[in-house]
């Protein structure tokens, strides 16, 4: 997405209150709604690390994404970010080649049984 100027407006921000240290973490991502938010925070907290995890959208009419992650402090917040994203792409990936599988058997299915018909 372009800014006026024509810059690059950025997909991801990382929000850290003053004091805080990497266990306690807001990430903002920008052009996403509640079909990322709320997969993302089924994976994340099935992490034993995280303590909380919470997304929030600021506006309806705002394509962006407050995303909350607190650790337990034994590990910085965006580890569990970037393992939930990469286990989420591997399920998307998994849901991906099963339909493709199944729409492959469904069709050889069907044209073998329009054959038959013949």
């Amino acid at each position: 997405m372009a800014t006026a100027e024509g810059a690059k407006k950025p997909v991801l921000e990382v929000v850290q209150a003053e004091g805080c240290d990497d266990s306690s973490v807001t990430f903002v991502l920008h052009d996403e709604d509640h079909t990322l938010g709320n997969a993302l925070q089924y994976m994340i907290m099935k992490n034993p690390d995280v303590e909380f995890c919470g997304y929030s959208i600021t506006h309806p009419s705002e394509s962006k994404i407050n995303f909350r992650i607190q650790t337990r402090g034994r590990i910085p917040s965006v580890e569990p970010f970037r393992r939930g994203l990469n286990e989420l792409m591997t399920v998307c990936q998994h849901v991906l080649n099963t339909l493709e599988v199944s729409m492959k058997a469904y069709k050889e299915q069907h044209k073998q049984e329009a054959m038959d018909q013949l």
